[in-house]
C-alpha cells in the first residue's frame, strides 16, 4: 500500500469539542480515522497536539510527500510514520494517522484491521459499561457523586449477550433512580451515563440492585466496579470529597475504599489514588489481590510508567487508551509488558468520542481482557456494534 496524500481536518466529538480526523489517499482507496478527547486527563499523558490542532494539520500537509515512496504492508510498518511524524504532531494526530493506515493495509490484504495485528485472535473481552456517572464527566446543579463512573461488568464472554444485559441494567437503573433521587431528570452525562444527585454509597446500593435483577431475570452474574478518578479531587496528598463534604488522608482513603470493596463486593477499582502514588495503589492491591486494581492516570498507556507500576506491585489491571500515547507501536509494547506480568488489559474509550470504530479491532486484535466502552450513545454503540460484528464474523 502506498500513501499519495495525507489530509487533516477538524471535526466535533460527542461533547461538541474540536478533534482531528485524518484522511489518506492511497492506491487502494481513501481511508479515514479520527481521535477522541479525554476530559479528566492524566498529567503524564502525551499532549494531544504539538502546539495546536491547526498546527498539526499544517505539519501533516507539509510532510505529506514524505510518504509517497514508502510501502506499508504490515503493523510494524507504522514505524515509518513515527520516524517522520514523532515530534512534529501530537498523540491525537499520530493515533488517527496510524489508524487510517491500518485500515488501508487491511483493505489491500482483504482482511479486517484486527487481523493485521493478530490473525489468530479469538478471545473476546468482557464488556465494562459506565451506567451511572459523577465526577468531571457529569455537569449538574448542586450535588453529584464524587466518583466518576459506576460500572457494570456482565460475566459472559458473549459480546451480544453482555451488551443486552448492560442495556437492560441501565433501564433498571433509570427506574430505581427515579424512585430514590428527587432531582433525577433522566439526563445523561459525557459518556451517556445517568446523571444523579445522590452520593457514592447510595449509587453503589443501586449497583447491588442491578446485580440482583440481572441474576433474577437473566441468570447472568454482574460484577460491579468504580472509576474513582482520584486525581480530580486530590490536593497536597488529601482527598477532598464534596458529597458529603469532608477530606481524607492517604491512609483514610485506603481504609474508606477497603470498606467499600468489602461491603459492596466491588470487583473493579480504577484510579483509587492520586496519579503518582504508586505506593498507595500497592497497599490496596496487597489487601485485595483477588480484585482488579486498575491504573489509568497512573500509567497513561506508557511502557515506562507501567514498568514502574510493575516494580512497585501497584496494579493488576491497566487501562489502555491508544490516544494517550498516540503510537500504536507503544500500545503493542504496553500490552506485551502487561501480559508478560499477568496484568489484565482493559481497552477503553474516552469521554469525548467520535463514531470511529477501530478501538474494537484494536481491543480484539491485542487480546484485551476487558472492553470499556459505555453502554449507549451513538459514539459508544458504533464501537460495540463493531465488536459484535467481529464476534458474528467468527
Amino acid at each position: 500500500m502506498h500513501i499519495k496524500e495525507v489530509i487533516g481536518k477538524i471535526i466535533l466529538d460527542s461533547r461538541r469539542e474540536n478533534t482531528i480526523e485524518i484522511s489518506i489517499k492511497t492506491n487502494v482507496g481513501d481511508f479515514y480515522a479520527s481521535a477522541p478527547n479525554g476530559k479528566s486527563t492524566g498529567k503524564f499523558e502525551a499532549k494531544p497536539y504539538k502546539k495546536s490542532i491547526e498546527g498539526d494539520i499544517k505539519a501533516l500537509k507539509e510532510m505529506s510527500d514524505y510518504f509517497s515512496d514508502e510501502e506499508f504492508n504490515n503493523f510494524e510498518d507504522l514505524r515509518k510514520i513515527e520516524d517522520v511524524m514523532k515530534g512534529h504532531v501530537g498523540a491525537n494526530t499520530l493515533f488517527a494517522f496510524e489508524s487510517a493506515v491500518l485500515k488501508a493495509i487491511a483493505m489491500e490484504k482483504k482482511k479486517d484491521v484486527w487481523q493485521i495485528i493478530n490473525p489468530k485472535a479469538k478471545k473476546f473481552p468482557r464488556l465494562v459499561g459506565n451506567c451511572i456517572g459523577g465526577g468531571k464527566h457529569s455537569s449538574i446543579d448542586g450535588k453529584k457523586p464524587d466518583f466518576q463512573e459506576f460500572l457494570i461488568i456482565p460475566e459472559t464472554n458473549s459480546v451480544s449477550q453482555a451488551w443486552d444485559v448492560s442495556k437492560n441494567a441501565k433501564v433498571d437503573a433509570q427506574i430505581i433512580l427515579k424512585n430514590i433521587d428527587e432531582k433525577f431528570k433522566s439526563e445523561k452525562n459525557d459518556e451517556d451515563a445517568w446523571i444523579t444527585s445522590i452520593e457514592d454509597k447510595i449509587v453503589l446500593e443501586v449497583l447491588k440492585d442491578l446485580k440482583d435483577n440481572a441474576w433474577d431475570e437473566r441468570k447472568i452474574y454482574l460484577d460491579n466496579g468504580i472509576d474513582i478518578a482520584s486525581s480530580t479531587f486530590c490536593k497536597r496528598k488529601k482527598y477532598y470529597y464534596l458529597h458529603p463534604m469532608l477530606d481524607r488522608t492517604n491512609e483514610e482513603q485506603i481504609e474508606y475504599l477497603s470498606s467499600l470493596i468489602k461491603n459492596f463486593n466491588l470487583f473493579y477499582i480504577e484510579d483509587p489514588f492520586y496519579e503518582d502514588d504508586f505506593e498507595s495503589f500497592a497497599k490496596l492491591l496487597k489487601k485485595f489481590p483477588d480484585r482488579l486494581i486498575a491504573g489509568d492516570d497512573l500509567t497513561v498507556t506508557n511502557a515506562k510508567r507501567l514498568e514502574k507500576a510493575i516494580k512497585n506491585k501497584s496494579i493488576n489491571a491497566i487501562i489502555v487508551k491508544p490516544n494517550q500515547c498516540g503510537s500504536l507501536l507503544e500500545v503493542a509494547k504496553v500490552v506485551g509488558l502487561a501480559r508478560k506480568n499477568k496484568i489484565k488489559i482493559v481497552f477503553s474509550h474516552r469521554s469525548g468520542e467520535t463514531e470511529e470504530t477501530i478501538l474494537a479491532d484494536l481491543a480484539f486484535g491485542f487480546g484485551a481482557d476487558f472492553f470499556k466502552c459505555g453502554i449507549t450513545g451513538k459514539e459508544r454503540e458504533a464501537k460495540l456494534k463493531r465488536m459484535r460484528e467481529i464476534e458474528g464474523g467468527l
